[in-house]
C-alpha cells in the first residue's frame, strides 16, 4: 500500500514515473485492444482520426467527418479534464495530485464494464455510439496523467513516440565510433535508461492488448472491471492520506 501511494504522489521520482507509466500502458493496451474487437477502431489512435477528419472534409463524407471529430474532441476533453484536476489538487496541496484523474477514469470504466453492451446502441451527434466517445475520453485522460507526471517524457496510449525513441537509441548503440576522431569529437553513446523505458512501455502496451483482447473475446465487457480496480488501487491510498488534511483545513476555517 505504501508503494502504491507514492505512484500517484505529487512528489515524483524517475522510478515512480516509470512504474506508473508501465501500469498505465498495460491498462491502455487492454482497453484499446478490447475496444477494437467491439468497435472495430482504436480509440486512442488520434493520428488516424486526424487523417480521417481530413478525408471526410475532402470527400464530403459527413459521417466520416463527424466520427473523427467526436473521437478527437472526446480525447481532447479527457486531457483537459486531467489538467483541471491535477492543477486543482496542486492548489489545495493534496498528496494524491495525480490520483484524482485516475479515480475519474475508474469511475467511468466501472459502468462501462457493467453496461458496455447497452451503450453501443446509444446514438450521439457524432455518428458514433457513446462507447467510442467514452473510451476516447478515457484514453485522453490517462495519456495526460502519464505526461503530467513525467514532464512529457512518458506516453501510454500511443506507441509511435516510444518506438521512435527505441529506434534512435538502437541507432546510437550500433554507431561505430572511430578511434581516430575520438579526440576531436564527442563519442556517440546510447541512453540505456531511455531505451529500457521505451521498450518497457511498448512491451506492457502489447501485453495489456493481448490480455484485453482475450478478455473481451471470452468474457465480454465485464473484463474492464478488474482494470478499473487496478486504477483504484493506485489512487485510493494517497487520497485516503489527504482526507485528514482536508478535515483539518475545514476545521480551521
Amino acid at each position: 500500500m505504501r508503494r502504491l501511494r507514492f505512484l500517484t504522489n505529487r512528489h515524483r521520482a524517475p522510478s515512480t514515473n516509470s512504474a506508473l507509466g508501465l501500469l498505465l500502458a498495460f491498462n491502455a493496451g487492454a482497453v484499446n485492444a478490447g475496444g477494437f474487437l467491439v468497435l472495430h477502431m482504436y480509440t486512442s489512435h488520434m493520428t488516424g482520426f486526424a487523417s480521417q477528419l481530413a478525408d471526410g472534409m475532402v470527400l464530403g463524407n459527413v459521417t466520416l467527418l463527424l466520427n473523427a471529430l467526436g473521437a478527437i474532441l472526446a480525447f481532447l476533453t479527457g486531457a483537459a479534464a486531467c489538467a483541471v484536476l491535477v492543477n486543482w489538487g496542486r492548489q489545495h496541496r493534496l498528496h494524491g495530485v495525480y490520483a484524482l484523474p485516475l479515480v475519474l477514469e475508474a469511475a467511468l470504466m466501472f459502468p462501462f464494464g457493467l453496461m458496455g453492451a447497452i451503450t453501443l446502441t446509444w446514438a450521439t451527434p457524432f455518428a458514433v455510439p457513446l462507447t467510442v466517445l467514452l473510451l476516447s475520453f478515457i484514453m485522453g485522460l490517462q495519456n495526460a496523467v502519464a505526461s503530467k507526471t513525467s514532464g512529457g517524457s512518458i506516453r501510454t496510449t500511443h506507441m509511435t513516440g516510444n518506438i521512435t525513441d527505441m529506434g534512435i537509441e538502437l541507432g546510437k548503440m550500433l554507431y561505430w565510433n572511430r578511434r581516430a576522431t575520438a579526440s576531436t569529437q564527442t563519442a556517440v553513446r546510447h541512453d540505456r535508461s531511455r531505451l529500457r523505458r521505451a521498450a518497457g512501455l511498448v512491451g506492457m502496451f502489447v501485453f495489456g492488448g493481448a490480455v484485453g483482447a482475450l478478455g473481451f473475446k471470452y468474457v465480454g465487457f465485464i473484463c474492464v472491471v478488474p482494470l478499473a480496480a487496478l486504477l483504484l488501487a493506485l489512487s485510493i491510498p494517497p487520497l485516503l492520506r489527504d482526507i485528514p488534511l482536508r478535515r483539518l483545513a475545514q476545521w480551521r476555517n
